[in-house]
């Protein structure tokens, strides 16, 4: 399942690819090492490889699904990325969200998205569809998704990024997501729970 680190603010990162040595990977270790730095932040990573995710509506939920959705339930804060595949996000996405139910467990936490592409003109099309569909099951998705064009390029074969302007991106893809969560999501819970005690 996730790897995970306790805290009050968590952050649930769903990489969508399940392909061994995927640049999606590679990117989204950058985000995380960001997230990393801020002791205050709960990390949870989750690879889809292990979930065996199901069609829904096909036969009951395994231990490790409903975990998947506890971790998602509890997260302050989403993170979505993806491959382009065939001008859209991956399947092993679509699958994942799908998995969250209706209404979604996504619905009301803010999301930041994150796409790669061989091609030139990067994960455009990808990020669009995952923002209609974030946005369609009742998610907040924050403006400023990061793609990254000719990923290939991108990362060495140890997995290191070698354009300082995108790992610049990647990183800020985290911190904006820290940000917002601190500045609208931590406040507002803090309203809500001085409210409950009052009455």
């Amino acid at each position: 399942m996730p790897e995970s680190r306790k805290a009050g603010i968590r952050i649930a990162v769903i990489p969508g690819s399940v392909r061994p040595g995927n640049f999606t990977d590679k990117a989204v270790a950058l985000v995380a090492d960001e997230i990393g730095k801020h002791s205050d932040i709960g990390l949870d990573l989750i690879d889809l490889k292990e979930l065996q995710l199901s069609m829904p509506g096909l036969g009951t939920e395994s231990e490790k699904i409903v975990a998947f959705k506890e971790t998602v339930a509890q997260a302050t804060g989403i993170i979505f990325a993806t491959p382009e595949y065939h001008g859209s996000f991956s399947a092993a996405t679509k699958l994942a969200i799908e998995n969250l139910g209706f209404p979604s467990l996504v619905s009301g936490k803010p999301v930041a998205l994150l796409g790669v592409a061989a091609g030139a003109i990067g994960a455009i099309k990808s990020l669009e569809h995952l923002r209609g569909v974030c946005s369609h099951i009742g998610a907040i998705v924050l403006p400023g998704p990061v793609s990254v064009a000719n990923v290939q390029a991108v990362f060495d074969h140890d997995g290191r990024c070698t354009d300082e302007r995108i790992e610049k991106r990647l990183r800020g893809l985290a911190t904006n997501l820290i940000d917002y969560i601190k500045g609208s999501v931590c406040p507002r819970m803090a309203l809500e729970e001085m409210v409950r005690q009052e009455k």
